[in-house]
């Protein structure tokens, strides 16, 4: 059955056009000191941060309002061993056979290579499924709209509200990844999306000199 949503007033949050500049340079200063780690601590982050950055996730715009999306929060060690495994496994394989040489090219000045300690020294693991199709009460199957959107966006908040609260990242694909949905006992229609490392940077850690694109190059703009 389709769910009724009452309108109800929007209470928007009206700036002046100074505290939207104010606003827009602030956010722009700190997320840029975002970083993608490879090298992180084992020191815990609180759950209740995870949950919370997870929350702001669900809050993410999305088809239809089907919220297509699962997140899977692991910090117990045997389990981020068994995904580190099963992992490391497809990446020798990648390095091995299935990259091309420009792609092994284009990933060299990073210094990655089949081991992902990573995975099982950071704090959390946030697996982030794709749902493909919900069900209602009934148990009646219902597709699920703009899902590949929905959860790019959902993830680009995750990460954004994790590096807000003092949490490191590292978007990891491993290819392919169907054997999280084995290890994590989820639906066969559910696509694994990305597995999301989180935690504190190792003390020492370092990151690759690297120079993001100016406004000219990214945006056009049409007045």
């Amino acid at each position: 059955m389709k769910q009724e949503y009452a309108p109800i007033p929007y209470e928007f949050n009206t700036l002046t056009e100074a505290e939207m500049q104010a606003e827009a340079e602030a956010f722009y200063q700190a997320i840029k000191t975002r970083r993608t780690v490879r090298d992180f601590s084992d020191k815990p982050i609180p759950a209740s941060v995870i949950e919370q950055a997870i929350l702001s996730a669900g809050t993410a715009p999305n088809g239809a309002n089907m919220q297509p999306w699962h997140f899977v929060a692991i910090s117990n060690a045997d389990i981020k061993k068994q995904i580190r495994l099963a992992a490391e496994q497809e990446e020798r394989e990648f390095y091995e056979q299935r990259a091309s040489e420009e792609w092994l090219d284009a990933l060299s000045h990073l210094g990655t290579d089949a081991e992902k300690p990573f995975l099982e020294t950071a704090s959390h693991l946030i697996v982030i499924f794709l749902k493909k199709f919900s069900y209602d009460a009934q148990g009646n199957k219902l597709k699920n709209y703009y899902t590949s959107e929905s959860v790019g966006i959902a993830t680009g908040f995750l990460i954004n509200a994790l590096h807000t609260s003092g949490v490191a990242t590292l978007t990891h694909t491993p290819s392919p990844m169907k054997f999280l949905n084995t290890i994590l006992k989820r639906p066969a229609d559910e696509r694994p999306y990305m597995i999301l490392v989180a935690g504190y940077p190792a003390d020492g850690c370092q990151v690759p000199t690297i120079d993001k694109k100016p406004l000219v190059d990214i945006a056009t703009f049409l007045d």
